[in-house]
């Protein structure tokens, strides 16, 4: 299961672009690296599975979450493509698209998860259901993230773009800042 995931908030141009070369760097190189060694393995020896975590924000553009959206679209679109490579044979592939995940994803900015965030257990215990239940996609926080995937395929991408957005500076994405951390004593 490829879970690690990171992504930088606030408005792209005015922020360090440090830490969304970081999230490319986990979320799509690590990814595709671990994928491709493991699972070559896997293919060899004649079964296996493969879990890829994407998100819900995988499914439009994200205005203050920009790079993070589009790397999880990479994920959402590689293992949609890696899955039907796979088809016939035991090596098995799917992707999970969670909503907000109560985590410290947002730790050192002064962005706050959604109070609606679901635990990490819930999501990883769902996730596993799903696997085995041969599903190839999964969406373990609940309805409504399967409903904003699914709108967010009816609607235009620009529309998708400035409902995202709004959601976004609602939440106060566009004015996100760095926390100061004291220096270690």
């Amino acid at each position: 299961m490829n879970n690690a995931g990171m992504g930088a908030v606030g408005p792209f141009l005015t922020r360090p672009l440090a830490p969304n070369v970081d999230s490319v760097e986990l979320n799509i190189t690590a990814l595709m690296g671990l994928v491709h060694s493991i699972g070559g393995h896997m293919l060899e020896r004649g079964h296996g599975g493969i879990i890829n975590v994407s998100s819900v924000a995988g499914f439009q553009p994200m205005p203050f979450q920009a790079s993070y959206a589009a790397t999880k679209a990479f994920v959402l679109s590689f293992t949609e493509a890696l899955a039907e490579e796979l088809h016939d044979t035991a090596v098995r592939v799917m992707a999970v698209h969670p909503g907000p995940v109560a985590t410290g994803f947002f730790d050192g900015t002064t962005a706050k998860m959604h109070t609606r965030a679901v635990p990490p257990e819930r999501i990883a215990a769902k996730s596993l259901d799903d696997f085995a239940r041969g599903k190839e996609i999964s969406f373990p926080g609940g309805l409504s993230d399967r409903g904003i995937a699914f709108a967010s395929r009816l609607l235009s991408r620009k529309r998708a773009a400035r409902l995202s957005g709004n959601l976004n500076r609602r939440a106060g994405f566009d004015r996100v800042g760095d926390v100061d951390t004291p220096a270690a004593a």
